[in-house]
C-alpha cells in the first residue's frame, strides 16, 4: 500500500502547477447540406452537448499592447468619493470586500490574472434583442485573445437555438482558460445576458471571472467631452484612426437590423446578411482590442507628455484620474488642458476643478487666484466668492475682504435663485443662503469683538480721506 501511495505521489508531482491554456479543438468541415457554415467560413465544433458553428480568424492588427501595471490599477480601482474623507475611507473598506474577498479588487487572484495578458478574453455578442430578458439569446458570441503579436478571433454561432448548450459549454471552457473578461458595455448587457443563459441551462456551471474590465466607462470619461457619443464606431473613427489600422466600416450592417436578419434566417430566409453580421462582430472585437491599446497609452504616466492630445481629452483624463485618487497627475493634466486652450464652454469648469485641486495640495494662493478668475462667471461666481471669503478669513486673515466676498456670494446666490424655475435649485440656494448668512454673522461678530468697524472698502477709503483733509 505504501509503495502504491508513493508511486501516485510521484505522478502527482509531475502535474503542471498552473493550468495551461489549451488550443481550441480542430473543427470539422461543414457538409454540403450546411450552406450557412460555408457562407460564414466556419467549421463544426462538437462537444458532449452537441454541435455549433465556430469561425476562426487571426488578424495582425491591432498589434499586442503591453499592459502597464499602473494603468491596470486605475482600470480596476473603484472611483473614490470626493469632498469627504470619511466617505473615501468607507469606500476603500467596502472595496476590500468586493467580489467576495476581503482584499476585493486587489485580491491576489485578480492581480495575477489581470497582469497576465494571456488570461485576457475580449468578448462581444450579437443577440436576438436588446431587452435582455429570458427570451433573448446570444446567437453569436465573439471571442478574441492576444496571440503571436496579433489578435486571434473565434466566433461561436447558433445555427439553431438547440445548439445553445454546446456554445455555452465552449464559452465556459474559454473562460476557464482566460478568466479576465474585457468588454465594451459588457457589464451592463453582454455578461448579464450570458449569466442568465448559463443559469437557464441548469446544467452548465456559470464561469467564475477573475476580473472584468469594461472599457466603456474609461472611454466615456476620456472622450465624451469632445465626441459627445462614445459608441465604438465613433471611437474608431475619431480616436483610433481605423484607416491607419487597416480596416473600415463603409459596408457595415446596422446594429438595429441584426436581430431581424437572424430571425429571417431561422424562418428559412437568406443567410447572406449574416455574413455582414459576422464581419460586424469581428470589427467590434478588433476595435475593442485597439481601444484598450489607446487607453493604455493615454493613462500610462511613463508614456509621452501628451503634447498632441486634444485639450478636451486632457481635461477628461484629469477628471478620470482625480476620481481615482491620482491627485498630482490630475492637477498636472488639468493645468495642461487649460494651457492648451480649452473651449470657452469648458474653461470655467476646468478652472473651478483646478482651484479645488490646488487647495487640496496646499497651494492656497494659486487656488485664490483661480477663484478670482471666476468671480464674474454667471454660474460659478457665487461659489468662487464663497471660497474667496473662506480664503480671506482663514488664510489671509483679512476679515473685511472676507465679508466683502461673502456678501457678494449671498447677492449672487439670491439672484440665481430668483431667476431659477427648478425647485431643487431653489432648495439648494436656500441652504447656501443660510450658510452664507451664518458666515456673515460670525465674521461681523469677530470684527466687532476685535474693536473694528465693518465698512465697505470704498467707504473706508472715503472716510479716511475726509478725516485727512479736516486735519489739514
Amino acid at each position: 500500500m505504501s509503495a502504491s501511495v508513493d508511486k501516485f505521489s510521484r505522478l502527482a508531482a509531475l502535474k503542471p502547477a498552473h493550468r495551461i491554456a489549451q488550443t481550441p479543438a480542430a473543427l470539422r468541415a461543414p457538409d454540403e447540406c450546411d450552406p450557412v457554415s460555408k457562407l460564414l467560413g466556419g467549421g463544426i465544433a462538437r462537444n458532449h452537448y452537441g454541435e455549433h458553428l465556430a469561425i476562426r480568424n487571426w488578424f495582425s492588427t491591432p498589434e499586442f499592447s503591453e499592459p502597464s501595471a499602473g494603468v491596470l490599477d486605475l482600470l480596476t480601482k473603484a472611483p473614490a468619493p470626493q469632498n469627504h474623507p470619511g466617505r473615501r475611507e468607507r469606500a476603500s473598506e467596502s472595496g476590500r470586500y468586493k467580489n467576495g474577498s476581503r482584499d476585493g479588487a486587489g485580491s491576489r487572484r485578480m492581480r495575477d490574472a489581470v497582469q497576465n495578458p494571456e488570461k485576457w478574453l475580449f468578448l462581444d455578442t450579437e443577440t436576438t434583442g436588446l431587452a435582455g430578458g429570458t427570451g433573448t439569446y446570444a446567437f453569436l458570441v465573439g471571442l478574441a485573445w492576444w496571440d503571436a503579436g496579433g489578435l486571434q478571433v473565434e466566433q461561436l454561432f447558433l445555427r439553431d437555438f438547440s445548439e445553445e448548450h454546446s456554445l455555452l459549454h465552449e464559452l465556459a471552457e474559454r473562460l476557464a482558460e482566460r478568466p479576465v473578461l474585457v468588454t465594451f458595455n459588457g457589464k451592463s448587457f453582454d455578461w448579464p445576458l450570458l449569466e442568465n443563459r448559463f443559469t437557464m441551462t441548469r446544467a452548465i456551471r456559470l464561469p467564475s471571472l477573475a476580473a472584468h474590465l469594461d472599457l466603456l466607462h474609461p472611454a466615456r470619461a476620456l472622450w465624451k467631452l469632445r465626441l459627445g457619443s462614445v459608441r465604438l464606431v465613433e471611437l474608431e473613427r475619431h480616436v483610433l484612426d481605423a484607416a491607419k489600422l487597416g480596416w473600415h466600416r463603409e459596408d457595415d450592417v446596422s446594429s438595429a437590423l441584426i436581430p431581424q436578419f437572424y430571425f429571417d434566417y431561422l424562418r428559412g430566409g437568406s443567410a447572406k446578411p449574416l455574413a455582414g453580421v459576422v464581419k460586424h462582430n469581428q470589427m467590434d472585437l478588433r476595435g475593442l482590442a485597439a481601444l484598450y491599446g489607446k487607453i493604455n497609452s493615454l493613462l500610462d504616466e511613463h508614456q509621452a507628455a501628451h503634447e498632441d492630445t486634444d485639450s478636451l481629452d486632457l481635461f477628461g483624463l484629469s477628471r478620470y484620474l482625480n476620481r481615482r485618487g491620482e491627485q498630482e497627475r490630475a492637477h498636472a493634466m488639468c493645468a495642461q488642458a487649460l494651457g492648451a486652450g480649452l473651449p470657452a464652454d469648458f474653461r470655467p469648469l476646468a478652472t473651478r476643478e483646478l482651484a479645488i485641486m490646488a487647495r487640496r495640495r496646499g497651494d492656497v494662493e494659486r487656488a485664490a487666484s483661480l477663484w478670482l478668475e471666476l468671480v464674474q462667471h454667471p454660474r460659478d461666481g457665487a461659489v468662487a466668492c464663497e471660497h474667496l471669503a473662506i480664503h480671506y478669513e482663514r488664510t489671509a486673515r483679512d476679515l473685511g475682504r472676507a465679508v466683502e466676498f461673502a456678501e457678494l456670494a449671498l447677492a449672487k446666490t439670491q439672484r440665481q435663485s430668483a431667476h431659477s424655475r427648478d425647485p431643487y435649485a431653489a432648495a439648494r440656494a436656500a441652504r447656501a443662503e443660510k450658510k452664507l448668512l451664518c458666515r456673515l454673522e460670525r465674521l461681523r461678530h469677530r470684527i466687532e469683538k476685535g474693536g473694528g468697524r465693518l465698512q465697505a472698502p470704498l467707504l473706508a477709503r472715503t472716510a479716511s480721506a475726509s478725516a485727512s483733509s479736516k486735519g489739514r
